[in-house]
């Protein structure tokens, strides 16, 4: 297909106690392959809350997601699971790498989930860590890398299986500039040279800037959508 997500009337309804908060208020979105789009607006506009649906970590209120031809909002819980093991992949603000593993092992875990050998998985792993500028720290644990390296380890898992879609949630909140241009490189190295597509939530200018689709959302509904050459 040519689209890898598709959103539809999509609502998101929070309660707290007597006050009803909408999150997203029937809001529709179209994501091609291979784009490299960001989600930008202010605190509560419901950036995150559309990357979480979309991720399938959380239900719509009403409407639907797509993910290539299949609809996720209401697929049983083990299909889910299974399509974002093969089909997605997550890079969080606070990176959520296993501390008693290795950035190896780290990498490694979702290609043992999904049955790869021990030997070939190895070898992706190294291959990955190397691209992302990780040779050499393969057997350090979490603790022992930077920030940023921390992060490129965190990207490294998420694009080692070349999931059709990576969901990057503010990945340069933790950064400074510096690293953070570097890690932006990365992103649109592996957009253009694997095909990944990449979806961002972000306050950072810099993922804006560098983003070839900005998406803007204001109160739960887009308030603007510019593409750029």
């Amino acid at each position: 297909m040519d689209t890898t997500v598709v959103c539809k009337e999509l609502t998101k309804i929070y309660r707290q106690g007597a006050t009803e908060v909408r999150a997203l208020d029937s809001l529709d979105l179209s994501i091609p392959r291979h784009d490299f789009a960001c989600l930008s607006g202010p605190s509560g506009s419901g950036k995150s809350t559309l990357l979480n649906l979309i991720g399938g970590l959380d239900v719509p209120s009403s409407g639907e997601v797509w993910i290539s031809d299949e609809r996720i909002d209401a697929m049983a819980k083990g299909r889910l699971a299974e399509l974002r093991l093969h089909s997605l992949g997550f890079v969080f603000q606070s990176y959520n790498l296993i501390p008693v593993l290795s950035a190896r092992e780290n990498v490694e875990l979702i290609m043992q989930l999904q049955g790869i050998g021990a030997a070939q998985r190895g070898a992706k792993a190294q291959a990955i860590l190397a691209e992302v500028g990780l040779e050499g720290l393969q057997n350090r644990r979490p603790a022992e890398l930077s920030g940023g390296q921390q992060q490129r380890v965190a990207v490294a898992r998420a694009i080692v299986s070349e999931p059709a879609l990576v969901l990057a949630d503010e990945p340069t909140a933790n950064l400074d500039s510096h690293t953070a241009e570097t890690l932006m490189d990365l992103l649109r190295h592996m957009n253009e040279e694997h095909g990944i597509t990449f979806l961002f939530s972000t306050h950072d200018r810099l993922v804006m800037d560098y983003s070839r689709r900005l998406i803007r959302l204001h109160d739960g509904r887009i308030e603007s959508d510019e593409r750029r050459a």
